[in-house]
């Protein structure tokens, strides 16, 4: 069964939706240039509203050591996602002992992992469209096709401009076992729709 990441979650009527809707993983977004962004201790709170359901993913781009500790001490936090160099990732990883998957860019077959380094998955998506002021969530699509002849052995998540309407497609083309989305269940840049998260789930489930 294909797995589902909601992030940029930041109210809790969409955190209660994603877990009722049952997604894999919640995302918090700690990065100030997002509209999804959110404080350790707002993503605290809502984390407390179900002490178990979806697994928690604090997203960091370039981050410091002190910002990720600042997070898990203020809630636990099963998987770091990084946009940051292999090298800061691995630092990473090794300083605080927790899942991370690095996210990677991808315009061409020549920008696919052959394997990973020290993360754990792999987060592929497209490269960010020019001038944009942060690396994902930009609602641009991935072009599926450069996919076709990837295998990796590897665990990797397909992210990128999927929506309800075209998630079960992605899927079957990329052959993508997780996908992770953001702004294609939101009504406006920051505010999640319940019914998309709620579609985007069940058209990842049916794929």
């Amino acid at each position: 069964m294909v797995r589902v990441k909601i992030c940029g979650i930041n109210a809790p009527d969409a955190f209660d939706a994603a877990a009722d809707a049952g997604a894999d993983w919640i995302g918090f977004v700690f990065f100030d240039k997002s509209p999804r962004h959110i404080l350790p201790e707002q993503a605290a709170a809502l984390s407390a509203r179900r002490p178990g359901g979806p697994r928690r993913v604090g997203l960091f781009v370039e981050p410091s050591d002190a910002s990720i500790a600042a997070a898990l001490a203020a809630l636990r936090l099963d998987v770091l996602q990084l946009y940051a160099p292999a090298p800061r990732v691995a630092d990473i990883a090794a300083r605080f002992g927790v899942p991370v998957w690095r996210s990677i860019a991808v315009a061409s077959e020549a920008d696919l992992p052959a394997a990973l380094g020290a993360e754990d998955a792999a987060v592929i998506e497209p490269k960010p469209p020019a001038g944009a002021t942060r690396p994902g969530g930009n609602a641009t699509a991935l072009d599926v096709s450069v996919l076709a002849g990837w295998a990796p052995d590897f665990y990797w998540l397909l992210a990128g401009g999927l929506r309800p309407d075209n998630v079960a497609d992605a899927i079957r083309a990329s052959r993508a076992r997780a996908v992770d989305v953001s702004s294609g269940v939101e009504s406006a840049p920051g505010v999640k729709d319940l019914g998309l998260i709620r579609d985007f789930i069940a058209a990842a489930r049916s794929a």
